[in-house]
């Protein structure tokens, strides 16, 4: 069942002629667990005060955080700067919104510099999730901004077609609802991209793929697998502008089968081309849609030699086969640059075939198995070996790369981060394996509480085979060693 999202708000706010129009972005803190680094629009959650307002609900949320945060809207309230700070610290502990207050909200609307543009609302699937209400506010003369600086650091006006331009540099992270109102405000113009926001909107509600894009030339899309928990779903990438290449096409049933073909047939009708399918490795849980995505583009399946013949469908057409240090063209990078490339990286550990794919413009890693933003990274031994894992780990940790995209939830800004704490946390359960053996024989059932009491009994049998693995790379360490009892400690 997924999490029922919170309302929220988030404000466009604009300023300047049409023709040189500015729109406000700022810079969340890194720490923040939602969108924590990227540039946004100022808002956030609703609150009580703000539903005690009835109609003026919306207003009520989107200029109280705009106010909390940027200090902007002191003077559309008709108030000086020190008594709307005054008044800000009242809504603090108000259950019912003061008289002047909703007068001044009321003013606002009523000039008609107030919009609603869209509602957009966190897939199912995500962790944490927010049914956003995007509003345009148009201030003549916006003042200086008094960032909070704690949700917020940085704060610029800048132009659409600017921001657009520095992300697809790789200069300016932008949060992914922020970057489809931006890309659209700057195809139609204001007030014009009004109603192309509602149409997509509304496609989101009708379930199609949410514009997930953390990175130029990157496009997520989860799809629903029998994957195991806490997962309930696997990440398809997207990858490139003009020629495109699927990764891990997952979906296990036909809706969102479908779905990805569709999504796949708008982007061949705005005229990129589809080279072919990657997958990262052979698990069931990346691999659903491979032969009906090779039958229906009549596109090739690239992977490591040994994925192709694990296939249960064998009616796909077979490309090469990807070794370490391969390269696929992408033809030009989203900011222009020619030679764009993925490059193949052999990341065995998991499972022997296991492939990562890094793309030469911007390091974005799409890395399967290798890493998970939801939980840890399951290896079940044989297939799975942990000493080639760590090592596999490691590698990553020496290539140069950017945002990390795993199979299993959310993209992370800081791969190398991402990585180290992985590693961190295996040599910190390696030590608890050994803690918890002794001189005495112990079976696998007697050492798990041990050594895995933190993890939900739902999980107990993938930890197991996890155990099973940091024993065998104690034992190739020559720190424990397999009776027919049990497994013991060596000194």
């Amino acid at each position: 069942m997924s999490n029922p999202p919170r309302l929220a708000a988030a404000v466009l706010v604009t300023t300047g002629p049409a023709q040189s129009l500015e729109i406000l972005l700022v810079q969340r803190s890194p720490a923040l667990r939602f969108f924590g680094g990227y540039w946004a629009f100022p808002g956030g959650a609703t609150e009580d005060i703000d539903r005690a307002a009835g109609d003026l609900s919306l207003a009520s949320c989107a200029i109280r955080e705009l106010l909390e945060e940027t200090g902007l809207g002191a003077e559309m309230l008709g108030l000086e700067m020190t008594a709307a700070r005054a008044l800000q610290a009242v809504l603090g502990n108000a259950t019912t919104p003061p008289d002047t207050w909703l007068s001044g909200l009321r003013s606002i609307v009523d000039s008609g510099s107030f919009l609603p543009v869209c509602r957009i609302t966190t897939p199912a699937h995500s962790a944490i999730r927010f049914a956003t209400d995007f509003v345009q506010l148009h201030i003549e003369h916006p003042g200086t901004l008094e960032l909070d600086g704690r949700e917020l650091i940085a704060g610029q006006f800048i132009t659409p077609d600017e921001a657009l331009a520095q992300w697809r540099r790789g200069e300016l992270p932008i949060a992914p609802p922020s970057l489809l109102l931006l890309e659209l405000l700057a195809a139609h113009g204001s007030p014009a991209f009004i109603a192309a926001a509602s149409r997509m909107a509304d496609s989101f509600e009708h379930g199609e793929f949410h514009p997930a894009r953390f990175s130029p030339g990157v496009f997520t899309a989860p799809v629903p697998t029998p994957t195991l928990p806490p997962a309930t779903t696997t990440n398809c990438y997207i990858v490139g502008v003009h020629d495109l290449y699927v990764i891990d096409p997952a979906a296990v049933d036909l809706e969102h089968q479908q779905k990805l073909i569709r999504k796949l047939d708008s982007l061949i009708a705005d005229g990129a081309q589809l080279r072919g399918i990657l997958l990262t490795h052979h698990h069931p849980d990346h691999t659903g849609a491979v032969a009906v995505l090779s039958r229906h583009f009549d596109v090739p399946v690239h992977a490591h030699e040994l994925t192709c013949a694990q296939l249960p469908d064998p009616d796909f057409r077979r490309g090469h086969a990807l070794h370490d240090g391969d390269r696929l063209a992408l033809g030009v990078a989203p900011d222009g640059s020619p030679g764009w490339q993925l490059e193949v990286l052999h990341t065995p550990g998991h499972a022997r075939d296991h492939l990562c794919f890094i793309d030469s413009r911007y390091r974005a890693a799409i890395v399967g198995d290798m890493l998970s933003t939801l939980s840890t990274i399951i290896i079940d031994p044989p297939e799975g070996h942990m000493a080639t894992y760590l090592r596999s780990l490691e590698r990553l940790l020496n290539v140069p790369l950017t945002t990390l995209y795993p199979a299993h939830g959310p993209a992370h800004r800081d791969g190398h981060a991402l990585i180290a704490q992985y590693l961190a946390q295996r040599r910190g359960r390696e030590q608890k394996v050994f803690d918890a053996l002794g001189h005495t024989p112990q079976s696998l059932e007697d050492l798990l509480p041990k050594a895995y009491g933190d993890v939900a009994p739902a999980v107990h049998g993938a930890a197991l085979r996890s155990l099973l693995a940091g024993l065998e790379k104690l034992a190739e360490d020559g720190r424990a060693a397999a009776l027919p009892q049990g497994w013991v400690r060596i000194a």
